[in-house]
C-alpha cells in the first residue's frame, strides 16, 4: 500500500509514456494510468507522452505543480532502459526540475525483467495456445516460441529480450525459442520467422513483448500473417501483448513505491554510457538530452511525420547531441558529463 503519512497529500505521480500515432495504444496507456490512479488514491496522478500523442509530459508536470504538490514521482511506462529511459525522459524531467527547484522531482526506474511480468507473459502465451488448440492441440515440445522485442541501439536493452525468452522457454517447456525485433535491432521479425520455420516445429507462437498495441505490434502481426501464408504447413499463432494485466499494474505500483522510498536505482552494470561496451565504446560518458523534439505532441495521426520504423543495425539514422550521463538513477536530475553521440532509433509505436 502507498505511504499516506507526512506530505503524502502533496505528492504527485507522473506516468511517462512513449507515445504512439495509433489511438488504440494511447487509449490503452490511458487505461493503465487509470489503474494506477486507483492504486494511489491519496496522490495526484497525471500521465503524458514523450512523442506523437498528447498530452505531452510537460503538460502533466505543470498540472501537478498547479495542484500544489511538493514532490513528483516520474515513472517510465517502458519495459527496458534504452535511449528513451536513459536520455529522453530524464532530459524532459531535468528541464522541468531545474525550472522548479522548490519541487522534489524523482525519476523512477523502468519495469525491467520482473517475475510478475514473466507471469503476465505466461498468461498471454497460454491465452493464444487455448485459442489455437480449438483446431487441434500441438504439444509444447513441438512448439517454437518467438519473443519479439521493440529493438533499440542499446545492446544491454536488446539482450534483456533474450533473457525473457530464455526464462519463458525453460519455464514453459517449449521445444525451442527464438528472439526477433520490430525495428532497429537484428533480426527483424520477418527474417527471424523465415529462419524459424526451417527448424521443423509444428507451431510457432509469435509473442510481442510489448506493453500496448500500436504501429509496431500491428507490423509484427502482419509479418506473422505473411509467414503463415507462405508456410501453411506450420501453424503460426499470434499471442497478445502484455496490456493491463494485474501483474503488470503491480509492477508499475512497485516502481512508484521504490521512488518514494529512494530505492529505485537502475542496473547500470552494462550501460553503454557508463562502461565501454563492445561496439559502442564512443558512447561512454556521452551527455544526456532528448532527441524527439520534432515529434513531441504532433498527434496520433502523425501529420506527415516520417515512419522510421524498420531500421536495423547500430546506426539507422543519426542525431548528434551533446548531453550527459552521470547515471545516479535515483532521481531525474543528477546527470552530468558532456560530449555528443549518434542515435539510431525507431520512433514508431
Amino acid at each position: 500500500m502507498p505511504d499516506t503519512t507526512e506530505n503524502s497529500s502533496k505528492t504527485g505521480i507522473m506516468i511517462c509514456g512513449h507515445g504512439s500515432r495509433d489511438q488504440g495504444a494511447v487509449d490503452e496507456f490511458g487505461t493503465l494510468a487509470g489503474h494506477l490512479a486507483k492504486r494511489f488514491p491519496d496522490y495526484e496522478v497525471e500521465s503524458g507522452f514523450l512523442e506523437f500523442a498528447t498530452p505531452v509530459i510537460r503538460t502533466g508536470l505543470d498540472k501537478l505543480k498547479d495542484r500544489g504538490v511538493d514532490r513528483i514521482i516520474c515513472v517510465p511506462g517502458m519495459l527496458f532502459a534504452a535511449g528513451h529511459v536513459k536520455n529522453d525522459l530524464p532530459s524532459e524531467i531535468n528541464s522541468f526540475a531545474h525550472a522548479h527547484p522548490d519541487l522534489d522531482v524523482r525519476f523512477g526506474r523502468e519495469l525491467a525483467i520482473d517475475a510478475r511480468l514473466l507471469r503476465a507473459a505466461k498468461v498471454r502465451i497460454e491465452e493464444a495456445e487455448t485459442v489455437a488448440n480449438t483446431t487441434g492441440e500441438i504439444a509444447r515440445k513441438d512448439t517454437l516460441l518467438m519473443v519479439v522485442g521493440r529493438g533499440t541501439n542499446d545492446s544491454d536493452a536488446n539482450s534483456n529480450v533474450n533473457k525473457v525468452a530464455r526464462m519463458l522457454w525453460e519455464g514453459m517447456d517449449f521445444g525451442w525459442a527464438e528472439v526477433s525485433y520490430s525495428g532497429v535491432a537484428y533480426p527483424l521479425v520477418d527474417e527471424g520467422l523465415n529462419k524459424a520455420v526451417k527448424l521443423g516445429f509444428k507451431r510457432i507462437i509469435v509473442f510481442p513483448y510489448f506493453l500496448f498495441t500500436g504501429i509496431l505490434v500491428n507490423r509484427i502481426y502482419r509479418w506473422a500473417d505473411d509467414c503463415a501464408q507462405a508456410h501453411p504447413d506450420v501453424q503460426i499463432v499470434k499471442a497478445p501483448y502484455l496490456n493491463d494485466h494485474e501483474d503488470l499494474i503491480d509492477c508499475f505500483a512497485d516502481r512508484v513505491e521504490e521512488a518514494l522510498n529512494g530505492d529505485n536505482k537502475m542496473n547500470c552494470l552494462l550501460c553503454k554510457y557508463r562502461e565501454q561496451i563492445i561496439g559502442y565504446e564512443d558512447d561512454q560518458g556521452a551527455a544526456q538530452v532528448g532527441h524527439h523534439h520534432h515529434v513531441v505532441g504532433i498527434g496520433t495521426d502523425g501529420h506527415g511525420a516520417a515512419d522510421h520504423g524498420i531500421h536495423h543495425g547500430k546506426h539507422g539514422h543519426h542525431h548528434g547531441h551533446g548531453h550527459s550521463h552521470d547515471h545516479g538513477h535515483d532521481h531525474g536530475h543528477t546527470h552530468n558529463h558532456g560530449h555528443p553521440h549518434p542515435h539510431s532509433h525507431d520512433s514508431d509505436s
